[in-house]
């Protein structure tokens, strides 16, 4: 029998299980699965812990979540078509729901498909190389329960590890001297800790703007966000401003390009992450920056030198779980030879277009337009329910607006679903007040949060 292997158990992979699940579903007979998870359940950053560095084992903690967060964006761009938020939750819920409630939601539909028995939990894969006389990958890993080192041989291997793990840390002159703690975000847990104190934000993309409003809604006493070409340019609150470039710290101080210094207490690098396989044979390795289009990849999908192997989830995200679907559902019918790939030369030069193509973007609104149409691209030559995708560039175009108008209170807007057409219920509590984000608290009526606040 084909054999298949998946390395990671986060949303990719559960995009990847539920994909075949489907065709199984319809008659269609599909390889044989296997997927290496390194935590103890499934959800990639999706699955809280509150370790940092290492796990229980010894391996880096994969997640970068932490607590207290939640959606950034209306969860009405996220929704898979084929499992909606009202047939999970029973009825409508809030726009931007917390981590816990999401994850119940990712959760909810590989449950439901009966997928779990595909995975290998407490499995790190440590080596993947391929065969060219027998055609086949030897993936090596440690089963960390029995302390026990195996190989196996599959047909396929997907890589569905995510790349919001390994954080990129720059230096800055004086870190060795300074006082207070310095952290990635990749290691920020608990808002909680920063109550009262100076937080300096090195960055100024989504993990600065939202680890920021974290500390801000839990009573960090100032908050500096500093910027290398540009500010994030919304309006904070008063105890939250945005300087230049960092140029230096000393024990006590920051030191920024336009002159201006501040006493910090506590520095968060919100500085990305780097796209990191060690596990992958050298020529099998992706290499790339954290775009809309790498290189190499046909489709975004497909490695272009060995069409045997798939990255899922690879690029720059506005779209998430809906393109990590679609991308799921692509790679299986390549796997299940339903959809034939053209030669090398053709995968490397449509590559090269889109490549080409996302550096003419100027604004965010050509970047929603641009990962639409890849997606429904996939969508188009799979079975996979197609969905309004100009409807959901509509909603992230209404998105940014709110944020600009308040970004302490964009969490509260509602929108329509664009799969069940449903209108999202305000939540029973404002976001900047809403300090339980356990799925318990978050789904309460307002009847019930009433006779809460009375009893």
């Amino acid at each position: 029998m084909t054999r298949v292997a998946i390395i990671g158990a986060g949303p990719s992979c559960m995009a990847q299980l539920r994909a075949f699940q489907s065709a199984q579903s319809k008659g269609i007979d599909i390889p044989e699965l296997v997927c290496f998870e390194k935590q103890s359940d499934w959800g990639g950053q999706w699955n809280y812990t509150w370790h940092t560095g290492t796990d229980e084992h010894g391996e880096p903690v994969h997640s970068s979540m932490y607590r207290y967060l939640w959606s950034n964006g209306p969860k009405e761009c996220l929704e898979f078509a084929d499992y909606t938020f009202d047939e999970h939750f029973g009825r409508p819920i809030g726009s931007y729901p917390p981590r816990a409630v999401l994850w119940d939601y990712i959760k909810g539909r590989v449950e439901k498909a009966d997928v779990r028995r595909y995975v290998r939990f407490n499995t790190a894969v440590r080596n993947v190389q391929f065969d060219h006389q027998s055609k086949q990958f030897s993936v090596t890993v440690h089963d960390h329960v029995a302390d026990e080192v195996y190989s196996e041989v599959f047909d396929y291997v997907v890589v569905a590890s995510g790349h919001f793990s390994t954080p990129k840390i720059p230096e800055y002159a004086g870190f060795e001297h300074f006082g207070g703690r310095i952290l990635h975000a990749h290691d920020f847990r608990d808002a909680l800790e920063f109550k009262d104190k100076n937080i300096l934000l090195v960055g100024s993309s989504y993990s600065a703007e939202d680890i920021g409003s974290q500390c801000y809604k839990y009573g960090a006493k100032q908050i500096i966000s500093c910027y290398r070409s540009a500010p994030m340019g919304y309006h904070w609150p008063e105890n939250w401003s945005e300087r230049p470039q960092l140029l230096r710290v000393d024990q006590s101080h920051a030191y920024f390009a336009d002159g201006s210094s501040a006493p910090i207490d506590a520095i968060i690098l919100c500085t990305g992450y780097l796209h990191s396989f060690p596990f992958m044979q050298e020529d099998l390795r992706l290499k790339t920056n954290n775009i809309l289009y790498p290189q190499h990849l046909y489709q975004g999908v497909v490695w272009e030198t060995n069409p045997q192997l798939f990255y899922l989830g690879m690029q720059d995200q506005w779209y998430s779980f809906n393109m990590f679907d679609a991308q799921a559902w692509y790679a299986r019918d390549v796997m299940l030879k339903t959809i034939q790939l053209p030669d090398l030369a053709e995968m490397q030069a449509d590559t090269q277009t889109w490549h080409e193509e996302e550096k003419t973007l100027e604004d965010a609104a050509a970047m929603f337009k641009f990962q639409g149409d890849y997606i429904m691209r996939l969508i188009d030559q799979t079975d996979y329910p197609s969905f309004d995708i100009e409807a959901v560039r509509l909603t992230f175009l209404e998105w940014k607006k709110h944020k600009k108008e308040n970004i302490m209170a964009f969490r509260d807007q509602t929108y329509r679903s664009l799969m069940t057409g449903t209108m999202a219920a305000p939540h029973h509590t404002p976001w900047i007040d809403a300090l339980d984000d356990s799925l318990e608290a978050y789904l309460q009526t307002d009847e019930e949060c009433l006779r809460q606040k009375a009893g």
